[in-house]
């Protein structure tokens, strides 16, 4: 068999996320694997490079499955861009190695929050960045970022319920870019517990805002206290925008 990676990228605007769901069809796997079914005409198993939540879009998702098919990629390409829903695109599609894997050969991902900080919001940019009306602080926002950057437990950072699921991460960079009205925060870290990003992406946020004090970050890996950290910033300023393997 063929083992496919595909890079894609789709806005999440108007979906359930990217897994596939029991109660609905409206997820970003389930149209894809649909359409698969309907040019290959076999049944495939879809595996992305990680869940991203409802609402949130992607520039570069990887996702790999294994088919039968003789079809040329140039062909595959072609037909899938033509009947899947036009806010998603696969971009690149290629034969893997057989032990390919677009989850468990990850390295790294990186993300990144846009924020609309202007005093209107922009109906332009309103469904792919996060408005904030009030001046934000950059260099308190860049102090702070260098803080969760590192190996720690982001437990404080996370939704995750499981407690058998370790929530220790190592964050290589948080970068800041500031190009007025636009502000991107970018991350890169060997992987992102649920909410992960949105969490510290607000806790960065309302430090910007001066309603949180810098300090409070280094009580926050000792905590572990999800209370306590910043509020999660809305999804739909937040893009997947590569995996690296």
């Amino acid at each position: 068999m063929k083992n496919i990676k595909m890079i894609l990228e789709y806005d999440g605007s108007k979906y359930q996320g990217w897994q596939k769901l029991g109660n609905t069809e409206n997820t970003i796997q389930s149209k894809i694997e649909k359409t698969i079914k309907l040019i290959l005409n076999e049944d495939i198993s879809l595996i992305g490079s990680g869940r991203t939540d409802a609402g949130v879009h992607a520039k570069g998702q990887v996702a790999n499955f294994k088919t039968n098919s003789e079809i040329t990629m140039d062909d595959f390409i072609y037909y899938m861009n033509i009947y899947l829903p036009k806010d998603i695109v696969v971009k690149d599609a290629k034969e893997a190695s057989e032990r390919f894997h677009a989850r468990y050969n990850a390295k790294s991902k990186v993300y990144s929050y846009y924020i609309y900080n202007d005093f209107y919001q922009s109906p332009f940019y309103r469904k792919y960045s996060y408005h904030i009306s009030d001046k934000l602080n950059i260099d308190n926002m860049l102090n702070a970022s260098k803080l969760l950057v590192g190996k720690h437990d982001y437990k404080a950072f996370s939704s995750v319920k499981s407690k058998n699921k370790s929530t220790i991460k190592t964050v290589h960079s948080i970068e800041i870019e500031h190009k007025a009205p636009f502000i991107c925060i970018r991350f890169e870290a060997d992987g992102f517990l649920y909410n992960m990003v949105r969490i510290l992406a607000g806790t960065i946020i309302e430090v910007g805002k001066g309603i949180r004090d810098i300090n409070t970050i280094y009580d926050l890996f000792d905590s572990k206290n999800r209370a306590e950290a910043g509020f999660t910033a809305p999804a739909h300023g937040l893009f997947l925008e590569e995996v690296k393997y």
